[in-house]
C-alpha cells in the first residue's frame, strides 16, 4: 500500500490531461477485467432505463469504468496538488455558499458521481464542513492517507470535528450543524433496511435512506444540493451549488424522499455515465420481491 501511495503522489505531477486519458485506459481495461462490478453496472442501467437499446447501455457502463478509474488516480490531484492549481481545476457554480451556510444548520447534499471527492476539497477550501466517514479496515496506511487528503484544508482545531465517525450516530453530525459547520452527505447507497424507505429509483423500488429529510427536520436545517462533473476535454471539474429546497421536507417525510430522488433521476439524466452505477443499489428489496443481481450471488 506504500508502495502504491508513493505511485499517487507521483502522478499528482502529471497534466490533469495526461492522468486523466492514463484513467481511461485504466478504465477500459478494468471493464474487461472486473466481471462481476460489469455485470452489476449493466443489471442497473437495465433496471433504470429498459426502454434504452443494450449498446447504448453497454456504452455508458464502459463510460462510467473510464470515468471510476479517472476518479480514482485524479484523487491523487486533489491530495496533493498546491491550492493554486486545485483553484485552477475545480469551477466552482456559482461559488461555495459559505455564508448561506453559516446562516442556519445546512446539509450540503451530494449525490454519488464519480467525482464527487471534487466537493469536500471545494468546499474546505473555503470554509468549514463535517462529513461521515468509515475507517478503512483493509489497510491502516491508505485510511490514515485517505483521512490526510481529505482534511488537507481544515485547520487542525477542525480537522478532529470534519471527518465523523459513522457508528456515532445522528448526535455529532446535528451539534456539528447547530455549531455552524455544514454536512456534507450523500444520500443515495443501499444501506440496508434500517432507517430506509423503498421509494421509486428510475421506477424500481430502492431502499432509500430518509435521513436527509428527517435530519433537516430535527435541525430545522436547510438543503442545498451540489453536484460534481468532470469538464470537457480534461479540464477539470465542475461543482455545482443549486438553489435552496424551499419547504423541504414539510409533513411527509417519504414524499421529501421521493423529492429528492426526483432529483438526483434528474441531474443522472444530464450525465448518466458518471453516476456511480457499479454500487448494488438494488440489493435490499422489498418483500417478495426477487435479487436482481442474481450472477453476482452465485459467483460468491
Amino acid at each position: 500500500m506504500r508502495i502504491l501511495l508513493a505511485l499517487m503522489w507521483l502522478l499528482h505531477w502529471l497534466p490533469l490531461p495526461v492522468l486523466g486519458r492514463i484513467g481511461k485506459a485504466l478504465g477500459n481495461l478494468l471493464f474487461v477485467l472486473l466481471r462481476e462490478r460489469r455485470h452489476i453496472t449493466l443489471t442497473n442501467l437495465a433496471l433504470c432505463f429498459p426502454e434504452m437499446p443494450a449498446h447504448e447501455r453497454y456504452a455508458i457502463a464502459r463510460a462510467h469504468f473510464q470515468g471510476y478509474a479517472r476518479s480514482v488516480l485524479e484523487r491523487a490531484v486533489l491530495w496533493w496538488a498546491s491550492p493554486d492549481r486545485l483553484r485552477r481545476l475545480i469551477h466552482v457554480v456559482p461559488a461555495v455558499p459559505t455564508t448561506q451556510a453559516a446562516a442556519q444548520p445546512t446539509i450540503f447534499l451530494c449525490p454519488h458521481f464519480v467525482c464527487l471527492e471534487v466537493a469536500g476539497a471545494a468546499i474546505t477550501m473555503a470554509g468549514p464542513l463535517c462529513s461521515i466517514y468509515s475507517r478503512q479496515r483493509s489497510s491502516k496506511v491508505f485510511d490514515a492517507a485517505l483521512r490526510k487528503g481529505r482534511a488537507r484544508f481544515a485547520s487542525e482545531a477542525e480537522k478532529e470535528q470534519f471527518l465523523l465517525s459513522r457508528k456515532a450516530g445522528i448526535k455529532p453530525i446535528i451539534r456539528a450543524m447547530r455549531g455552524g459547520r455544514p454536512f456534507l452527505m450523500l444520500p443515495d447507497l443501499d444501506f440496508g433496511r434500517k432507517e430506509s424507505i423503498f421509494v421509486p429509483f428510475f421506477g424500481v423500488p430502492a431502499a432509500t435512506l430518509a435521513a436527509p429529510a428527517r435530519l433537516a427536520a430535527a435541525t430545522a436545517g436547510q438543503v442545498i444540493p451540489v453536484t460534481t462533473r468532470f469538464l470537457p476535454d480534461f479540464r477539470g471539474w465542475e461543482v455545482k451549488f443549486h438553489p435552496v429546497w424551499e419547504n423541504f421536507p414539510g409533513d411527509d417525510i417519504e414524499a421529501a424522499t421521493r423529492r429528492m430522488i426526483a432529483f438526483i433521476e434528474d441531474r443522472i439524466r444530464e450525465a448518466p455515465s458518471e453516476y456511480f452505477w457499479s454500487h448494488k443499489r438494488f440489493k435490499t428489496r422489498p418483500p417478495g420481491m426477487p435479487p436482481v443481481y442474481r450472477k453476482t450471488q452465485r459467483s460468491r
